[in-house]
């Protein structure tokens, strides 16, 4: 089991893992792997379940910090979620989720996990939960919706602070299934940057998501 260059994250044969906290010991979240090393538990994190895992190991320029605030976009069950909670143990995670069914989930996660807030909400209206959400350092999101750029945009410019980061990921064919993949990628980084939002890199993650790519962006 060796350190990533991202404190919590950690790497064995080409696998990732984050440390379960002492509260959920012996809790998987998604049929997760559990492995004890040096009398601390670690889970297995899925490349295949998770895009942001795939991303890293694509070899994804990521930075993140135990005392990190997140804004998760899509939040979903909280596959994602749960990993982030291990690796900020210090910080928060506003995890915005529209599904009622998702919510249930991700609220069973959240019981033994404080540093994540459930929020009930449609991300296409930031405005609606301002009450909630803080400036943060980094606007994650994985949504599956035509206009998933303009959503990041409206979020990453309303809570990303300056200088911070944000990572879209980007679903090729819930865009437009008339073009091609990258093309659709494309479409994206020019809306991006024509709000003025900088792109870092970005990565397709195959063979782990078909037509999916991550899309870093700085303010």
């Amino acid at each position: 089991m060796k350190k990533t260059d991202n404190e919590g994250i950690f790497l064995e044969k080409n696998r990732l893992f984050t440390e379960n906290p002492i509260s959920c010991k012996g809790i998987k979240v998604y049929n997760e792997k559990l492995k004890t090393y040096k009398n601390k538990e670690f889970r297995s994190w899925n490349p295949y379940r998770s895009k942001l895992a795939a991303a890293i190991l694509k070899d994804l320029n990521f930075s993140i910090k135990t005392d990190f605030k997140i804004l998760y976009l899509g939040a979903a069950t909280g596959t994602t979620v749960s990993h982030l909670s291990d690796v900020i143990k210090n910080g928060l995670i506003y995890s915005i989720e529209s599904s009622p069914i998702a919510m249930h989930e991700l609220l069973k996660v959240s019981e033994k996990r404080t540093n994540i807030i459930p929020i009930l909400e449609d991300a296409n209206h930031p405005d609606r939960y301002s009450i909630f959400v803080s400036q943060v350092d980094l606007v994650y999101q994985d949504i599956s919706q035509r206009n998933q750029a303009e959503i990041f945009i409206a979020n990453a410019k309303r809570y990303l602070k300056s200088t911070a980061m944000g990572l879209l990921m980007v679903k090729a064919r819930s865009i437009d299934i008339s073009i091609k993949p990258k093309q659709a990628y494309n479409n994206v980084c020019s809306k991006i940057e024509n709000e003025g939002l900088k792109i870092n890199e970005v990565i397709e993650l195959s063979p782990y998501e078909k037509d999916h790519a991550v899309i870093s962006i700085s303010k």
